[in-house]
């Protein structure tokens, strides 16, 4: 009775209570190992997903911290949550994209006020219940226009999209993979407020910093001759001179 083996679903959410009691009371894998009475060997594998819990551990482990790890009798189990995103999104899981979560710098020209640029924050996170990384923006001075979706990683193009499907309406960022100080660079697709009610399609080259390079720059509407203008100025030229987008007029 002892020896049976728990269900993978089971073993992960008792994993997860495990790490997070540990991390909660501050003590080591192999002090836990030591007072459950069971070899830090099994305890690393069952906490690794290299091999389920068993009753007798499960057991011993309750009584070495205290509290249950197992779900109540009676009591519905959490349906599991997908792994990956779903296909149109590259069918990425957490771990492969880890690295691109974070808060940027967001830099376009801006399409109010010619000569300054438009800066603001993206931020960049994992979101469990829909299984995909998703963004949002702030410190935008329009906050009403901030916008927020889904993050689409493809391994075929190797390139980033930040997709936002409002109602059918769509907008666009198209980013090359981070560079080794973790920039990305690429352009942006939306659509510009023109005269009255009238929105006319609009295209920029458009840069995102990790907030650590730019700890000391502002947001918002940056004007020529302002501290921040030259150095926010240069990233968006490296679009295109470094040739992270093309853009084609048509003119000969």
């Amino acid at each position: 009775m002892s020896e049976i083996e728990l269900s993978e679903a089971q073993s992960r959410a008792i994993a997860q209570t495990v790490r997070e009691a540990l991390a909660r009371r501050r003590i080591s894998r192999q002090t836990l190992a030591e007072e459950a009475r069971i070899s830090l060997s099994t305890l690393e594998k069952a906490l690794a997903g290299r091999r389920p819990f068993t009753l007798a551990t499960t057991i011993r482990l309750e009584e070495a911290l205290g509290q249950s790890l197992r779900q109540p009798m009676g009591q519905a189990s959490a349906p599991d949550l997908p792994r990956h995103a779903p296909d149109e999104l590259g069918a990425y899981a957490q771990e492969g994209v880890s690295w691109l979560e974070g808060r940027y710098l967001t830099l376009r020209p801006s399409f109010e006020t010619a000569g300054a640029i438009f800066a603001y924050r993206t931020e960049i996170a994992w979101d469990a219940a829909s299984a995909r990384l998703v963004f949002r923006e702030a410190e935008r001075v329009d906050a009403p226009f901030a916008q927020s979706g889904s993050v689409a990683v493809p391994s075929q193009s190797g390139m980033i999209y930040l997709v936002t499907n409002w109602h059918g309406q769509h907008r666009l960022a198209v980013l090359c993979r981070p560079n080794i100080r973790g920039a990305m660079y690429g352009i942006l697709t939306t659509l510009h407020a023109g005269r009255g009610t009238q929105l006319t399609p609009a295209a920029a080259p458009l840069a995102l910093l990790p907030e650590r390079l730019a700890a000391d720059l502002g947001y918002g509407r940056i004007a020529p001759h302002e501290p921040a203008y030259a150095a926010y100025q240069a990233h968006l030229e490296r679009v295109h001179m470094d040739g992270y987008a093309t853009f084609f007029t048509g003119a000969r």
